[in-house]
């Protein structure tokens, strides 16, 4: 997955304004105690933090 993809399907589920503020504070048990930005900045590749968000976050099957 591409990072623009990722972005694109934050915003799609959290909204233009909410995604980057989720991204930048929500610390995730799923990404290690992380944040999103966090966790992209330690190397993990976006599908995996898309997938974390996806579990964490009950994320609708057709933005999987």
């Amino acid at each position: 997955m591409r990072l623009t993809d990722f972005w694109e399907r934050m915003r799609e589920h959290f909204g233009e304004a909410y995604a980057d503020s989720f991204a930048r504070d929500h610390v995730m048990s799923e990404l290690g105690g992380r944040t999103v930005y966090e966790a992209l900045e330690a190397g993990w590749e976006a599908k995996d933090v898309w997938r974390a968000v996806c579990r964490a976050m009950d994320v609708p099957a057709r933005l999987r």
